[in-house]
């Protein structure tokens, strides 16, 4: 179907309006993509609406594909460029006649070629543009597998292992990280890793293993254990990639790499290299920008909490302080509250260590504490740009802190985040940082203090029981038993078995009321500044994940892991 042709069938079934339609013919024409993926992606249809929508209209069935586990004998009927070419998969025969699933079923040249090609009748049905994508990843994989790859490491003798790495040859190091065995497995990790949806990557060496690890939805599992002796190999392959020095391996290094994927998708890694005992360990960091959820209304918060974080970021000065471990999705937050205040009547300015994703419309500079440039001192340059709103990556010390609340109390507004266990904490951790409580009191606004706890896997859910006591004891109080269905995921082929797809965010926001105002200035500690936030309305950790469980979206094991009970802190 031409983008005009679905364009106009869209707005004529007022599925979308003409304005949200040249905004998305638009989006087509700087990323490249198709009109539907644009439309998307805009966020002004799902796509499994799409699916149906075309479905009623060519009058042909819809389908997950994800539930199907298509026969190699069938996926080899069509050729790898073709599908990629079409965007399409075979999924089935019977007899004479091909099922093929389309994302767009007017397409007739792609039918008569596969016709015309095959021999074969074909039926259409269509599935999401997603759901084909994965599709063709997952079945015309042409990269080796991971199988083909460590068979081929096992047969390479050409290195000889040196184990003390100071007296290793650059030259030969540099030779040894270009030989074909080393490029294909690092370049399968790194495809690997976006394929299973991993936000990380652990290349570790031991004394007598050498191991990768992945994190998928927040959790680390081994995916492979190449050959010991390849290990220095390996590193100097990714430094070299990173554009870092292989000659030092005695100092921690920071890089990044961008690969293109195909279909115009561009993917970022965050590099970061360690000396230990037995060689450097390194961890990459995925920013895959396609996947960055910036509305905040997906993000997992409640709607109290959601009302009070936008009022509160919508005021003209102030700090809104964000507040949780690493990797517990805070910089997502700062980012989908910038993007909400991205305005061109807005000067935006960040101070990011690092820079994880880049914004048309904000200010972002990059921290070199080498040469000097810190978030203190990238924030007093601030001041002198005429700012409107100021995000600072993190407040680690005095210094910073102080500025930020003078800026805060002098017309600006500023976010920023904090390592601390919950909102309350917050408050005494600038206390102690040397920050006055009058101070604390006139410039915060706001604190938001988050983890991310995993989904349960939308295919293979299912009740299970659980026992009251259990219930009770992780603080369920006992008016809401009986009212509420406790899941588990069964484990499937689309989860790995793990039971879990995706994450969601537990969320404590707790603004600055006036009673907890007066607390601050009158000395009160966490435990007394936490009691009160209860008793005017806000949820703890604890009751913010224990209310996702009771809406079936994770489960009690996710609630104990990703939190403690409001009595043992």
């Amino acid at each position: 179907m031409s983008a005009n042709r679905l364009g106009e069938l869209l707005v004529r079934n007022e599925f979308i309006s003409d304005e949200q339609l040249q905004k998305a013919v638009h989006e087509q024409k700087k990323e490249g993509i198709r009109l539907g993926a644009a439309l998307i992606k805009l966020g002004y249809v799902e796509e499994n609406d799409l699916a149906s929508f075309l479905s009623k209209h060519y009058g042909v069935p819809s389908i997950n594909l994800s539930e199907f586990d298509i026969d190699p004998a069938v996926i080899s009927l069509i050729p790898a460029d073709v599908v990629q070419k079409y965007q399409l998969v075979p999924i089935n025969r019977a007899g004479a006649t091909m099922i093929v699933a389309m994302s767009d079923p007017s397409n007739i040249f792609a039918i008569d070629d596969i016709k015309f090609m095959t021999g074969f009748n074909v039926e259409v049905v269509v599935a999401a543009e997603a759901a084909i994508k994965e599709a063709i990843d997952k079945y015309y994989d042409q990269s080796s597998t991971l199988a083909d790859v460590m068979g081929d490491l096992e047969n390479f003798d050409d290195l000889e292992l040196i184990e003390d790495t100071s007296l290793e040859d650059v030259g030969e190091l540099e030779k040894a990280s270009e030989d074909a065995p080393v490029v294909k497995l690092v370049n399968l990790i790194l495809t690997d890793a976006i394929k299973r949806k991993a936000s990380d990557i652990h290349i570790e060496p031991y004394e007598y293993v050498f191991r990768v690890r992945y994190r998928i939805d927040g959790v680390l599992y081994e995916v492979m254990k190449p050959p010991r002796k390849l290990k220095n190999a390996i590193t100097s392959r990714i430094k070299i990639m990173a554009d870092l020095d292989i000659a030092e391996r005695r100092l921690p290094q920071d890089g990044r790499i961008k690969i293109k994927m195909g279909r115009g998708v561009e993917m970022d890694y965050r590099v970061n290299c360690l000396p230990t005992l037995f060689g450097e360990k390194v961890v990459l960091r995925l920013l895959d920008k396609s996947n960055l959820q910036l509305d905040m209304t997906k993000l997992g918060y409640e709607e109290q909490a959601l009302k009070w974080f936008k009022q509160e970021i919508h005021k003209p000065f102030g700090m809104v302080l964000v507040t949780g471990p690493t990797g517990s999705g805070k910089t997502v937050s700062l980012y989908s509250a910038l993007s909400e205040l991205n305005k061109v009547t807005e000067n935006i300015s960040t101070a990011e260590d690092p820079v994880e994703f880049n914004f048309a419309g904000i200010n972002q500079v990059q921290m070199h504490e080498e040469i000097g440039l810190n978030f203190a001192a990238a924030l007093r340059a601030f001041l002198r740009q005429d700012p409107d709103i100021i995000m600072i990556g993190e407040i680690r010390d005095f210094e910073t802190a102080e500025i930020g609340v003078k800026a805060a109390l002098t017309g600006h507004l500023v976010l920023s985040t904090l390592h601390t266990n919950d909102a309350p904490s917050t408050i005494n951790r600038l206390l102690n940082m040397g920050i006055e409580p009058f101070l604390v009191a006139s410039a915060v606004n706001l604190i938001s203090a988050q983890r991310l706890g995993r989904r349960i896997c939308t295919e293979c859910k299912e009740p299970i029981d659980t026992p009251k006591d259990a219930l009770i004891a992780a603080g369920v109080p006992e008016e809401e038993l009986g009212k509420f269905t406790v899941y588990k995921g069964k484990g499937c082929s689309v989860c790995n078995d793990t039971g879990y797809k995706g994450r969601i965010g537990i969320y404590q926001v707790m603004p600055m009321f006036e009673d907890i105002k007066e607390m601050v200035l009158s000395g009160a500690n966490t435990a007394e500044i936490k009691q009160e936030s209860m008793r005017l309305g806000v949820k703890t950790m604890r009751q913010s994940a224990l209310t996702k469980m009771m809406e079936g979206v994770t489960t009690l094991e996710e609630v104990l892991r990703c939190t403690v009970g409001d009595e043992q802190q």
